[in-house]
């Protein structure tokens, strides 16, 4: 395991204040995605797949998607959940591996087989409806495994071509070696999920695989930093904010 699965951690966080300014639409005429326009100039034939933490759609990705879009980017923040994201906040007892592994009404599972399809629709979508040429992706938490297992060079798993994770969850070995693209990461000093030890075994995986790479630590902030910071705290308001410059420098370099 080159990260650990989702656990309390994953759902828990602040919600930032902020009118989004994107839409609303359906992927495949199933899955709900908000899509963010470059409110100036933007860069023709990129786009960016914004595949979230187990929150979904909410307040702080909008956010994060309009941030990214005003960097000439049009960004999509995908519904990876299937219209069953989880409130922020869960409970102490909140089985969160039996949401995973079934869904909230039990029949909705989140796991690879059925999260790998909607990332390929949206990839699809990007393509085809908004004229991608070149897709780079963001992965918060949960949806840096879905990042990273799009991310090759074999059927259908293909699409992605250069990537950035922060504080990623549940992500294989064998998922991070197989990637085909440039990946960065940002990790939390406190993380329990992605600790130092596994963090080093992704160094390791990467540097093999010859691609472009950069893991970077930010100090003082745990899991869910660059997403769910508590912006009232001076050094986690400024983690977020350099994990977010380190993801557009990222994609300035490798998505050019």
């Amino acid at each position: 395991m080159a990260s650990n699965p989702p656990s309390k951690c994953c759902v828990m966080g602040f919600r930032h204040e902020g009118e989004p300014t994107g839409s609303m639409t359906k992927v495949a005429d199933k899955w709900d995605a908000y899509i963010a326009q470059p409110s100036g100039s933007q860069k023709t034939g990129k786009a960016l797949l914004f595949l979230p933490d187990i929150i979904g759609i909410w307040q702080n990705s909008k956010l994060m998607a309009d941030q990214l879009a005003a960097q000439g980017y049009l960004t999509m923040v995908l519904d990876i959940l299937n219209g069953d994201p989880l409130p922020l906040n869960r409970p102490d007892d909140f089985d969160i591996m039996g949401w995973l592994t079934k869904g909230s009404t039990g029949d909705n599972p989140h796991t690879k087989e059925h999260v790998d399809p909607i990332v390929q629709a949206g990839i699809k979508a990007l393509k085809e409806q908004y004229g991608a040429t070149k897709i780079g992706a963001v992965g918060y938490c949960f949806g840096a495994k879905s990042l990273v297992r799009n991310m090759t060079a074999t059927a259908p798993f293909t699409g992605i071509d250069v990537g950035f994770v922060a504080h990623p969850s549940f992500v294989e070995e064998e998922e991070l070696a197989a990637i085909a693209g440039p990946l960065a990461i940002a990790a939390a000093e406190t993380d329990s999920i992605f600790p130092a030890e596994l963090r080093h075994k992704s160094e390791e995986i990467l540097k093999e695989t010859g691609l472009p790479y950069q893991v970077t630590l930010y100090s003082g902030v745990s899991h869910g930093f660059a997403m769910r910071a508590d912006l009232s705290k001076k050094q986690e308001k400024f983690a977020r904010e350099q994990a977010f410059a380190q993801a557009v420098a990222w994609f300035g370099e490798y998505l050019e």
